[in-house]
């Protein structure tokens, strides 16, 4: 499945945001909060306050039940976010992305805006009964939050650190099993 652009970039950081705040906590400073903004490209006003930051690190838990619901439930959640955040959907353009939506204004806090295009986002997995593209980490010790966007829905652990780990230790259970 492929999806626009502007939807994948707002899955990409609602599991990257999610995920965050997992142990270590990667969302610490307003460095940290700046680096996200500008990593993936974000419109509008940063206050880059410490109230900014606790305002978008209040909000990762309501990202990641939003990301592991099923199907059903993310519309529940989905609706709630954009009601609640008194969305309406506008075509924009800006810098060099072409024609996408934006559902609340610029000027809006930061995490208002993460919240609305993360359930804008989610309107095109659940329309495509794409749910499934979102998990949990399959590494036994990990939570991690997982956006599977391959061709063949292969990816299985959020990180190289996790895939690394699971398979030195399937390596190590293959050569013990073989030495027996």
């Amino acid at each position: 499945m492929h999806f626009a652009d502007d939807t994948s970039e707002a899955l990409r950081a609602a599991v990257e945001l999610a995920n965050s705040a997992l142990e270590p906590d990667t969302l610490t400073t307003v460095d940290d909060l700046v680096a996200f903004y500008e990593g993936y490209e974000y419109t509008g006003a940063l206050t880059r306050d410490e109230a900014e930051l606790a305002a978008v690190r209040a909000i990762r838990p309501a990202l990641r039940v939003l990301l592991t619901s099923p199907r059903d439930e993310a519309v529940e959640h989905v609706n709630a976010m954009l009601r609640d955040n008194a969305a309406l959907p506008q075509l924009v353009r800006h810098g060099s992305t072409d024609w996408h939506l934006h559902a609340v204004d610029d000027e809006r806090p930061l995490a208002t805006r993460i919240l609305v295009e993360t359930a804008m986002a989610m309107i095109d997995v659940i329309r495509a009964d794409e749910t499934s593209r979102l998990g949990v980490c399959a590494d036994d010790t990990c939570e991690g939050l997982v956006l599977d966007l391959s061709r063949n829905r292969s990816r299985r652990f959020c990180s190289t650190a996790c895939s690394n780990r699971n398979a030195v230790a399937a390596y190590r259970a293959r050569q013990a099993r073989a030495e027996q």
